[in-house]
């Protein structure tokens, strides 16, 4: 079907969820890498998740486009609510 990504195919915006993670500056990546992580010690899920694929954008592993996706999403929503 047109509309059903490929196997191994990336979702057509996470090159652009990866240029607004990017955009955002190292610094501010760190601060919500450590605002992820201690709120994910609490065992919040949201946290959890985005802390680990937080992790693994800052050290340039791969990672699912639903990961990336998902990250910058939560994070912009943040930005949002400032």
């Amino acid at each position: 079907m047109r509309g059903d990504l490929l196997p191994n195919e990336p979702h057509p915006m996470a090159s652009s969820a990866l240029a607004y993670l990017s955009g955002l500056g190292l610094q501010k990546l760190f601060e919500y890498q450590e605002a992820f992580a201690s709120t994910a010690i609490e065992g919040n899920r949201l946290a959890e998740v985005c802390s680990e694929t937080m992790r693994r954008v800052l050290a340039h592993e791969p990672l699912s486009d639903r990961y990336l996706l998902g990250l910058a999403w939560a994070i912009r929503d943040m930005e949002e609510k400032k």
